[in-house]
């Protein structure tokens, strides 16, 4: 098995010229081919935890790793409703493939909203390029999830960083990694460390049940050194109003709607293969009225989750040409909406398969239980109770939903 220092110490250390996608519809096309390709080994790799470098290779130089970049830098600035449309489809043939470029997405999108002119035109080459960016975001030793202990500490020409991560999806399969910092005064900042830093500490730990592949370990910084151009402002992008949270938790609910359709589709193909329940007077399975009804249920509530999510797609890039309070406060429902809904259904989708294939789906060769171990550690990214609360709050007293990347 492909150890991540195996397959970096293979790797060039510029990034190769990836291709270059031009439109949206390119993009899905492109998305539609590669998922499927992915889709052939997706239960061999969870259940081995054998790490998908190869396939996140292909995956950016492809191009599909920097379709959110904007046009005037090169990139094909397609629609959110595109991005979720493609995270949903490789989320589908496997969520860990699904999930890993959402934190690249993510520092795109603040990218965006605070570089400079100089920091864009750098890091967007980058991307156009092949390269992709990975996450050291969250951390696991404080005593609730707001708080951050990495520091950041100026030094001449640049900056030193010191503190540890976990849950860095994609760190393992990146070329930076942005990490959130704070500096002496409480102001943060995502620092785009690269990868090769003196000091960088890179643990293969996640040993979640679920989304498996992600790469979603540990990562140390030993007073690392990142040059002055790559650290930007993160703490503004959500003092002022901007679609970073509402963008990043659409991708977010993509991958649980890519779940939760696969998982459905798959139910089709299962209960055609198996037997009807004794009492229910059939000769086949598909025939049988209790299993058509709760395949009924599955289908209505799959369909609504797409719909939500294009919903709120088109909320979010309704906004994007100029964000005030009031459209991003609306964005970030309507992300809430479809968030709230696919954790319930992706659970739902994912159990009734098992259930509905009968006692041959519990065996471990078919690997139907990926769907539901992927989709219950994705769900709990956050908590799908908060974002009722926001919802009722919103639409019964006005209130504002907060304004970050958890909502």
């Amino acid at each position: 098995m492909t150890s991540y220092q195996d397959f970096w110490a293979q790797q060039p250390q510029a990034h190769t010229t990836a291709h270059i996608i031009r439109s949206d519809a390119e993009a899905l096309a492109i998305a539609r081919q590669l998922s499927q390709e992915f889709k052939q080994l997706a239960v061999e790799r969870d259940q081995e935890r054998r790490l998908p470098f190869e396939e996140i290779q292909k995956f950016s130089q492809s191009g599909l790793w920097a379709i959110t970049v904007p046009k005037q830098y090169g990139g094909a600035e397609v629609s959110s409703w595109t991005v979720a449309q493609i995270v949903a489809l490789f989320s589908g043939v496997d969520g860990s493939i699904g999930q890993i470029p959402q934190n690249h997405f993510y520092a795109l999108e603040v990218l965006r909203n605070t570089g400079t002119e100089q920091q864009k035109q750098q890091l967007y080459r980058e991307v156009l390029q092949g390269a992709r960016f990975g996450n050291a975001l969250a951390e696991f030793k404080t005593r609730n999830a707001a708080q951050k202990h990495s520091q950041i500490q100026t030094v001449e020409g640049g900056y030193l960083i010191q503190g540890e991560k976990f849950y860095c999806t994609g760190s393992l399969f990146a070329h930076r990694i942005p990490t959130l910092v704070k500096d002496a005064q409480e102001r943060e900042f995502l620092a785009f460390v690269p990868r090769h830093s003196e000091g960088l500490e890179l643990i293969d730990d996640w040993s979640g049940f679920g989304q498996r592949t992600t790469g979603s370990g540990t990562v140390k910084f030993n007073q690392v050194f990142v040059a002055k151009d790559d650290v930007i402002p993160f703490d503004s992008a959500f003092t002022q109003p901007t679609l970073v949270g509402p963008f990043a938790q659409l991708i977010h609910a993509s991958i649980e709607v890519g779940i939760a359709r696969a998982a459905f589709e798959e139910t089709l193909q299962r209960v055609k293969q198996a037997r009807p329940w004794i009492d229910a007077g059939v000769d086949y399975a598909s025939q049988d009225p209790l299993t058509l009804y709760e395949l009924g249920q599955v289908a209505v509530d799959v369909k609504a989750s797409e719909l939500l999510l294009k919903q709120a797609a088109y909320a979010v890039d309704t906004a994007k040409p100029k964000p005030t309070v009031d459209n991003v406060a609306h964005a970030s429902i309507q992300v809430a909406k479809v968030r709230a809904h696919s954790t319930d259904i992706a659970l739902l989708a994912s159990s009734k398969l098992i259930e509905l294939a009968g006692s041959r789906g519990s065996q471990r060769n078919d690997g139907l239980d990926l769907y539901w171990r992927n989709a219950r550690v994705h769900t709990l990214h956050d908590a799908a109770r908060w974002k009722y609360y926001f919802i009722g709050n919103y639409a019964l007293n006005h209130i504002l939903p907060p304004r970050r990347g958890t909502l």
